[in-house]
Order: C-alpha cells, then structure tokens, then sequence
C-alpha cells in the first residue's frame, strides 16, 4: 500500500506570505488538505502545524519541502530532524529545490541514500555559515558606523517647553508623577529619565 505524500511550508513571520511555497506544491501535485504550514521561527521545531504533521506521518510517506531550511535554521537539528523522519519514522523527504535531497529513488540504494545525507548535510553547512557571516557583517557594520558617531535606537524624546515648569511643580508637591507625564504628553518612565539625567548634570557641575 503506498503512502500518503504531504507537504510543509513555513514562514518566519506572520507578515511574510505563503504563496511560493503553496504554488511550488501545486506544481508538483498537491491539494491544499494535504499541505501543512506555520508562520513561526526556524529558530526550532515548536510549531503546531509542524507537530501535527509529524504525529500524522507514517512509514512510506512522503515529505514535501520547498527548501531544507523550511525545516530549520539550525545546522545540527536540520540534520536531526532529516535522519528522525527517514531514518526513524522510516518516511521519505522531496526538497524541491534541490533534487539530489530526493529519496523516494533510493530506498534500497545504500549508495543513493548517502548522496543525498552528504547533500543535506553540506548544504546546511554553508547555509548556517552564510547566516553566521551575515550577523558578523552587520556587527561589523554597526560597529562601524558607531566609530563615526552614528547612534542606534530610538531618537530620543525631546522636553517640551513646559518641562521645567511641570518638574518645579512636580518637585514642590502640587502634582504627582503621572499628572506631570500627563501635561507634557510623555511616559512616567521618561519623566523619571529626565529627572535622573538632571540630577545626575547637578552632581557633576
């Protein structure tokens, strides 16, 4: 009896789309009840979607992916996860951009079968370095760019003419913090900022 063939598709965030991923499926032959997707993290392999699918899949299925990293983002669970669906559940893997990580044609080819764990496995590889040389380049960047003088964050809020006026009244006991932060249209976490920054000019002067 031949088994049920399903596919995977997975997104990092909840802004980003499906569509690729879903069209790549209907290419290959598809329905849409038989497609799983997540807008969730790599990061690992808490997604519900994701979960369902791997209680659901039995010895002979198949697993569609567009690409490995739909599995993931890190190297070594790629690698985990690849050898505990063929491995231990005893399913099949299809990724569709890459046709050597296809291992319907090789269930009985122990060569085959290599192939495609040394293809995984170097193409995670690269692919978990690329993303560690992308995060040192932007380091480096900020890095950089803090050398010129270049601030990160959010700008800082400017006090308003009435601040000064507000604080004395602050100060003296006629309002409380939250009335204060109220008439200058700020946060009471801001106000106490000024406040500190203030104090902190006085003890220095």
């Amino acid at each position: 009896m031949a088994g049920k063939t399903y596919g995977y598709a997975r997104v990092s965030s909840r802004d980003q789309n499906l569509d690729r991923q879903l069209d790549a499926f209907g290419e290959f032959g598809l329905d849409r009840a038989q497609i799983f997707s997540d807008k969730a993290s790599g990061k690992d392999f808490k997604r519900p979607q994701y979960q369902r699918l791997m209680r659901r899949l039995r010895k002979g299925d198949v697993l569609v992916i567009k690409s490995i990293d739909r599995l993931g983002r890190n190297y070594e669970e790629i690698i985990e996860e690849w050898r505990r669906i063929t491995k231990e559940k005893g399913a099949h893997v299809v990724v569709l951009d890459m046709p050597l990580l296809d291992t319907r044609e090789r269930q009985d080819s122990i060569t085959g079968t290599f192939i495609a764990d040394l293809v995984l496995q170097l193409l995670s590889y690269v692919a978990q370095i690329e993303r560690e040389n992308i995060r040192q380049r932007q380091a480096e960047g900020i890095e950089a760019a803090r050398a010129r003088g270049v601030k990160f964050g959010r700008p800082a809020i400017k006090r308003p003419s009435c601040y000064e006026r507000t604080k004395a009244s602050y100060l003296a006991g006629h309002i409380n913090r939250q009335e204060a932060a109220d008439r200058m249209g700020i946060s009471t976490s801001t106000f106490d900022k000024w406040l500190k920054e203030d104090k902190k000019a006085l003890e220095e002067a």
